[in-house]
């Protein structure tokens, strides 16, 4: 297709795999019964998007307890109460924090990589946690023997590690999901925080050449769960020139759920590195309604107006369900989502003579 067009990476899991990791955590069904079901889900799941008519799939993060905590579960030295994200509908997410060091990924991305592409026909994504997210783990406190600097320089070896595995092992992209970005300005206005996730990220992006970076992308969005947001109230305006000094290839920028497009577009166009390609986002995961092919390709051509079409590439604003347990979006809806992005951007292209 001469406009890419990429999923974000989750899916709704299915009933069936819900049940099976309930049963699991109350004992009721081994590791291997868990892990049979994963495999399943993940087979459905990529055979179904394909069935869609996406030219590139992911694994929808069936076997991850978040996009977020895929690393650390199963981690000891972790205390539940670490930052609380607020969403807009009053309901909140709390990540744990760390009470000793060293810091070590339990999982890393490429086995869910390498799982998926035992079943898939097409090129497969895959997304990765950025380190600026996983450094709220360490408390304002401190930690007695192990100082922030030690805990930083071990997670930056370990996000290096998680992306270099997923390149190795033969990811079509590696995306880098930098939710956070837009959220530390709600936190701190100032926008210290977010220079320090930016200086972070970087810090492990150039550990990898130009031609790996090329296939290094960064997700941004206010966050999408449970049909509810924590930063759409942020203006863009703060983030994207601060998001654009990333040394990444790609970017995946949540645009469909935005009230003025065109705006957007106009910051993405004046901010853009020079070889950068932005995936602009056409799917809202967050309405229930279905866009049709029609709708998606106008968006893409409101894109085409601000930036070329050969620098253009389509996603959907965010995951369908980045945590497990979300299920205020079906897999029927999610699929449809899915073919009429494909269809619409295959419109668009054949309108724009790309």
């Amino acid at each position: 297709m001469p406009i890419p067009t990429e999923p974000i990476g989750s899916i709704p899991r299915s009933a069936e795999l819900l049940a099976a990791m309930s049963a699991h955590e109350d004992g009721r069904l081994d590791g291997q019964g868990l892990a049979d079901a994963v495999d399943q889900a993940v087979a459905v799941t990529i055979k179904t998007m394909e069935a869609a008519g996406s030219p590139v799939v992911t694994d929808g993060e069936q076997g991850k307890p978040s996009f977020a905590t895929y690393p650390i579960a199963g981690l000891e030295g972790l205390s539940p109460d670490g930052v609380v994200i607020p969403f807009a509908d009053g309901h909140q997410r709390q990540l744990p924090h760390l009470t000793s060091g060293p810091f070590r990924y339990q999982q890393h991305a490429a086995g869910y990589l390498k799982q998926a592409l035992t079943h898939a026909g097409v090129p497969v994504k895959q997304a990765v946690i950025a380190p600026s997210a996983l450094s709220l783990l360490y408390p304002a406190a401190g930690i007695d023997g192990y100082p922030r600097e030690k805990f930083l320089a071990d997670l930056a070896d370990q996000a290096e590690a998680d992306i270099r595995g997923c390149l190795d092992a033969g990811a079509h992209s590696v995306q880098l999901d930098f939710t956070e970005g837009r959220l530390s300005l709600k936190l701190d206005p100032s926008g210290g925080v977010l220079e320090d996730f930016i200086a972070l990220n970087n810090l492990v992006l150039d550990r990898f050449t130009d031609a790996e970076r090329a296939r290094i992308g960064v997700h941004t969005c206010p966050g999408g769960d449970q049909d509810s947001t924590h930063s759409l109230d942020v203006d863009y305006a703060g983030l994207l020139p601060q998001l654009f000094r990333l040394h990444a290839g790609s970017f995946y920028v949540q645009l469909a759920s935005e009230a003025d497009p065109d705006r957007v577009l106009a910051t993405v166009a004046e901010h853009l590195p020079e070889r950068a390609r932005v995936f602009v986002g056409v799917i809202d995961p967050i309405d229930p309604r279905v866009e049709t092919p029609e709708e998606v390709r106008d968006r893409i051509l409101t894109a085409a107006r601000h930036l070329p079409a050969d620098r253009l590439g389509t996603c959907d604003d965010c995951g369908f369900s980045p945590f497990a347990d979300d299920t205020s979006t079906s897999r029927q809806t999610a699929f449809a989502k899915i073919r009429a992005r494909v269809e619409g951007t295959a419109l668009a292209a054949e309108q724009l003579g790309v």
